[in-house]
């Protein structure tokens, strides 16, 4: 039987650690979607991409039926959103900032 190298312990911060600066690394935009294109499934950037486009919404008062009602996006989705929004790590919040000061 063929022997397999070990395997280094996980280490899920210093993962998403990496992944964060390989994101930074990045100057474009279109740098940014070719990586996210080869990273995630098509499937994952969907619900990524209705995670995003719903959190203006939230941020002007819309109510979630609406909001579905405009995006397709579901109810329960936006709910989460606004919960990471409300008591998250203002990942959101800062994505929205960087923007509104460009």
């Amino acid at each position: 039987m063929k022997a397999r190298p070990d395997i280094a312990a996980k280490d899920p911060h210093a993962d998403l650690e990496a992944l964060a600066q390989a994101f930074a690394a990045l100057r474009e935009p279109e740098q940014v979607v070719a990586f996210l294109r080869d990273l995630c499934t098509p499937a994952e950037l969907e619900a990524m991409a209705d995670r995003w486009k719903v959190v203006p919404l939230l941020q002007q008062g819309v109510p979630y039926r609406e909001i579905h009602e405009r995006t397709g996006v579901s109810v329960t989705t936006t709910g989460r959103v606004a919960r990471t929004l409300e008591h998250g790590h203002r990942g959101y919040a800062a994505a929205v900032d960087r923007l509104a000061s460009r």
